[in-house]
């Protein structure tokens, strides 16, 4: 039986992890870490039994360990208690799933303890790509993308043996303002932005996915995970959310991998490679679809997907500046602080003023974050 620990388990990514450890029995969750949401966590605590289990905020876990002790469970608490799950000797696999730059120091925790690192959180490739992919090379611990997309490119890899692979097709949904002009994005409200067309995920996320900075994470992603130039990654938006994504080799041969918009594709693939395993849910039905369509993005409206390629352009740690900006920005705007466009251009603002440094180590990335943190509350958080 494989014995996985989940970073974020109360989150969408964590939560559909579980439905898929749920689908198949043959998967023991031995850890389990959360933020605050402590009532969902417990539930998870009774059906799935871990032996450790991390809560960010100590009175948070106070109050679980109140409430569970019934349960042999060990509770936790804050960067100690990540770390701690990151590398006990239980577990085999480490998901990665919880949101925001939290998730660099677990992550290389465990592959230094030899963990397969199923990712799913984006801010420690953006902004630790540099680090952590040497550091998983040297370990011969293998990364395995969770995220739809560069599970998709990942699949498509599979028998590419030494070929070589021209470029890569990043798909896009286009999000809920495919196809706005900027004029019509001013008096954009929380709940218009919530609205995602093809797929359910988390509040942040689905915000990113609206102004295509999702997809400039993603871009910078996709650089470090395939080892590719940011050149050779192209944008294509795909409206209908089938064609998760491609590559195309030196030939001209493009190979992709379809399917419905379920994420639990992606975590059980990553869960089990190379296995592949049945999935309840909905098959891809050609007939029923009829079309796929393909459209250039919008970089002139959502600038945010300029702003990824220029960060990537500069390297160093702009990519952090640009993710920071971007996390503060968007908690601005779901707390009604900003409005809808302001979230672009206090992303622009933070890469200007951030002081460059071409190598960052993690305690420089660190404290690129907290700079543009600082920076953003003195302008735009009075």
């Amino acid at each position: 039986m494989k014995k996985i620990a989940i970073l974020g388990s109360t989150g969408s990514i964590g939560t559909q992890t579980l439905d898929v450890v749920r689908e198949h029995g043959d998967i023991s969750v031995v850890a389990m870490a959360a933020g605050s949401n402590i009532a969902l966590l417990e539930e998870q605590m009774r059906e799935f039994l871990p032996s450790l289990v991390c809560v960010w905020d100590e009175k948070k876990a106070w109050e679980l360990r109140q409430n569970t002790a019934d349960l042999q469970t060990k509770i936790v608490s804050g960067m100690e208690g990540l770390l701690e799950i990151a590398t006990m000797p239980e577990s085999e696999i480490l998901v990665t799933a919880i949101v925001g730059m939290l998730g660099i120091r677990p992550t290389v925790a465990a592959i230094k303890a030899g963990k397969t690192i199923a990712l799913a959180n984006k801010e420690t490739l953006v902004t630790a790509g540099h680090i952590i992919m040497p550091l998983a090379a040297a370990h011969k611990v293998p990364i395995l993308p969770v995220d739809s997309e560069h599970s998709a490119i990942f699949q498509s890899l599979q028998g590419a043996a030494d070929n070589r692979l021209h470029r890569i097709l990043l798909t896009a949904s286009g999000g809920p303002f495919r196809g706005k002009k900027k004029e019509e994005l001013k008096s954009i409200q929380v709940e218009d932005a919530l609205k995602h067309p093809n797929w359910e995920m988390g509040r942040k996320i689905t915000i990113d996915s609206s102004t295509m900075v999702n997809k400039g994470l993603e871009v910078m992603e996709a650089k470090w995970l395939f080892g590719v130039e940011t050149d050779q990654i192209q944008v294509v938006v795909h409206p209908q959310s089938v064609i998760h994504s491609a590559v195309e080799y030196e030939d001209g041969a493009v190979i992709a991998q379809l399917g419905t918009p379920d994420m639990r594709l992606p975590i059980q693939y990553a869960l089990y490679y190379p296995e592949r395993r049945s999935l309840s849910g909905k098959r891809l039905d050609l007939f029923e679809l009829g079309q796929l369509t393909f459209e250039k993005p919008d970089t002139d409206t959502f600038r945010g997907l300029a702003l990824a390629y220029q960060a990537m352009e500069r390297g160093g740690n702009i990519p952090t500046a640009f993710n920071a900006a971007n996390e503060k920005a968007v908690s601005l705007f779901l707390e009604r602080k900003i409005g809808y466009l302001e979230i672009t251009d206090i992303i622009e603002a933070c890469m200007e003023q951030a002081s460059y440094i071409a190598d960052p180590n993690i305690d420089e990335i660190l404290e690129t974050e907290q700079a543009a943190y600082e920076y953003i509350l003195g302008r735009w958080s009075k």
